[in-house]
């Protein structure tokens, strides 16, 4: 399976892209590495947070860490530091790295590619004889999927200090051992997880190369794009409340349909996002009709809806208008509607600095400097909360993603290794 990864992987690079230090064949046979490890049969992985997979994942970087000259340590909540010491020590350490983890059958770039893509500009300064002049940090972070709790992020979270312990001392994975024991029979601990915030202070900055896991970049013939902003989701619980009655006996104009009114609702949230953002986006992925007999008129419909943006303000706008509609179709056809917000999570638009030196890399490397908007939520995103931060993404081959058809060819994935040098390299002077 490996071989057949790495060939693939291989057929068709473009070995001019083998310069400055940075070299395709070393980030492949990395990939291809790595993509041994919970291997599926359907050619994906399945590495859960704080699973045996995930942490010989993460031995295997460190031993790749420690060949590069890093000085590597783990955190209590598993995060993995590479350091490479900076002529001025002293100075704010810029950090770029990604996770390691999967969702079940996931596939083989996203978070691999961007732990790598950071490794591989160590690699680079080494065979260069390069030496910067602030530290620098690989970085893989625990648990991003959230597969084995079904709460992601938990690494970062850690890491800001903004993981609710209470809730996680609640969460129990597929095998039902708690939190905690996870931890335990990972080697850590929770109070070992609590001091993982200490080193957050050492971060002056963090990029993220990643797929982009969409589009956009394939549909411009683009290799790589900057991160305009990484979308905040808010997620709501909405049930319609109507009056179930017999699909025969009861006339047309005497009914409380809830699931007519769930319609209603689902059709005219699709027009919303277009009003108040060129990035916002809604969608209702998950429905329940109750009692759900075939000649029953529905009594109620739960649902949920999914509405994210990068600017909280038109994210939150547009929450507003669709609280508004549900209540409206209640009201205009007599039923019943109770709303909750289960999830906020604040945007995190990408700084106009930080997005304009990204494109002076990009122009150095001869690519044009597209924007575009991470619309799935990322370590960036819970760092970026209190520490600067940039994204580059990574075309995905028909924008597939959480799949073992997840691809990105060599050529991207070495094109954005090169961007994200050149990038790290002017925070430096």
């Amino acid at each position: 399976m490996t071989e057949n990864f790495l060939t693939k992987l291989k057929e068709d690079f473009e070995p001019s892209l083998n310069h400055s230090g940075i070299d395709g064949d070393r980030l492949a046979k990395r990939l291809a590495k790595l993509s041994e490890i919970g291997a599926t049969p359907e050619g994906g992985v399945n590495r859960p947070g704080f699973s045996a997979e995930e942490k010989q994942a993460k031995e295997l970087v460190k031993t790749w860490m420690q060949e590069a000259g890093l000085k590597v340590w783990e955190d209590g909540a598993g995060n993995v530091f590479g350091r490479l010491a900076g002529l001025d020590d002293a100075l704010p350490a810029i950090a770029s790295g990604s996770h390691v983890d999967s969702v079940p059958n996931g596939g083989n770039f996203d978070g691999p590619l961007g732990v790598l893509a950071a490794l591989e500009v160590v690699e680079a300064w080494k065979e260069t004889g390069h030496r910067p002049q602030r530290p620098f940090e690989v970085v893989i972070f625990s648990d991003e999927e959230g597969a084995r709790f079904n709460g992601s992020l938990t690494g970062s979270m850690s890491l800001m200090g903004t993981l609710d312990i209470e809730k996680q001392l609640q969460l129990t994975d597929f095998n039902g051992d708690s939190f905690e024991e996870v931890l335990e029979k990972y080697g850590t601990s929770l109070d070992e997880l609590k001091k993982a915030s200490s080193h957050k202070k050492d971060i002056g900055l963090f990029v993220e190369v990643h797929i982009e896991q969409g589009k956009r970049l394939e549909k411009a013939g683009l290799p790589v794009g900057i991160v305009s902003g990484i979308a905040g989701p808010c997620w709501l619980e909405i049930i319609f409340s109507g009056k179930a009655g017999h699909a025969g006996n009861t006339p047309m104009d005497d009914r409380k349909d809830a699931l007519v009114a769930a319609g209603e609702f689902v059709v005219a949230v699709e027009t919303f996002p277009e009003k108040v953002s060129s990035t916002a986006v809604a969608t209702v992925g998950k429905l329940s009709v109750h009692p759900n007999g075939v000649n029953v008129i529905p009594g109620e419909v739960s649902l949920f809806a999914d509405i994210r943006d990068i600017y909280e303000n038109t994210r939150d706008e547009l929450v507003s208008l669709v609280i508004e509609k549900a209540k409206s179709i209640a009201e205009t056809r007599g039923i019943e509607v109770s709303i909750k917000v289960n999830t906020s999570v604040k945007p995190v638009p990408i700084d106009e600095s930080i997005r304009k030196k990204l494109e002076k890399a990009f122009q150095e490397n001869l690519i044009e400097p597209m924007r575009l908007p991470s619309g799935a939520g990322h370590d960036s995103m819970i760092v970026g909360e209190e520490i600067p931060v940039g994204m580059i993404f990574v075309r995905s081959k028909d924008g597939i993603s959480h799949n073992p058809k997840e691809w990105s060819s060599l050529n991207d994935c070495v094109t954005s290794v090169h961007v994200l040098k050149s990038f790290v390299e002017s925070l430096m002077v």
